[in-house]
């Protein structure tokens, strides 16, 4: 799992992605309040009541496997003097999956944003203000880094049909005809794409989706998008060729399926190939 970094008031605070959700490093939060014992900081932590209600509430709502019956022991004995708990005994205890002990260069002890950020609020409510404007600023970068990264492949689809439909002009279309023949055309060769990829054309797609904008191509996903510019690349040279369209469409649709094999999970290519 890739660990990224964030500053927080001049401290560095791991994180990773798990399973749709982020793990902050409670480890590295709690050396803002004690840089040679956060060990410590945390243990102490963990012998609030509070915080075991707060933590074993989380686990029951988020984790199918989680021993309850253990937490009812630790939240007996939560605030008592000789009470004590580590994170390895909380997980090992009550098969919990809000925090994590990671060994390692890069370890320590990781949450689940829900509690770290609950923990961040025990350490200083100024340092969780911190902490949430970093963390909101990080997830938006990388929100808006995948939207560039969509963009361009479909910028990448459009200077690709650029080529295509010079290539449909220039060996499809004959001499001395209207506007609307040499469109008719060109709409004709994009729908050879759609079928091959998608399987269906552009009037069959708004017919189904009545209720979006745009076209099938807009709500095409990376993957397709990158196979749509192969595809046109590959279609113009099959025009040069001088092959028919139903030549052009079998070999489009068996190398859209070839992509597929290795950008696209089995069941959208058994829905592909139907």
């Amino acid at each position: 799992m890739a660990v990224r970094k964030i500053i927080v008031k001049e401290k560095e605070i791991s994180l990773f992605a798990k399973e749709n959700s982020e793990y902050i490093s409670i480890t590295d939060i709690a050396k803002s309040k004690d840089s040679k014992r956060s060990d410590y900081v945390i243990q102490n932590w963990m012998r609030n009541r509070n915080t075991i209600e707060f933590i074993g509430l989380w686990e029951s709502l988020h984790n199918e496997t989680f021993n309850s019956i253990e937490f009812d022991g630790f939240r007996n004995q939560a605030g008592l003097n000789s009470f004590s708990l580590t994170p390895k005994k909380w997980i090992q205890s009550t098969n919990a999956i809000g925090i994590i002990s990671k060994p390692g260069k890069y370890g320590g002890t990781f949450a689940h944003q829900d509690i770290a950020f609950e923990f961040a609020s025990w350490i200083s409510a100024e340092f969780k203000l911190y902490l949430l404007k970093e963390f909101q600023r990080l997830k938006e970068e990388e929100a808006k880094s995948k939207s560039l990264t969509w963009n361009l492949q479909r910028e990448l689809a459009k200077v690709n049909y650029k080529i295509h439909t010079d290539a449909v002009k220039e060996h499809l279309i004959p001499d001395k005809i209207t506007k609307e023949q040499a469109e008719f055309i060109y709409a004709s060769e994009a729908d050879l794409l759609n079928v091959a990829l998608f399987g269906m054309t552009a009037k069959q797609w708004r017919s189904k989706n009545k209720n979006k904008n745009g076209n099938l191509r807009d709500y095409a996903r990376i993957e397709q998008l990158v196979i749509l510019s192969n595809l046109e690349s590959i279609n113009s040279v099959l025009i040069e060729q001088g092959l028919s369209q139903k030549e052009r469409l079998l070999r489009l649709n068996e190398t859209a399926i070839n992509q597929m094999k290795s950008l696209m999970n089995a069941k959208t290519i058994k829905r592909l190939k139907k």
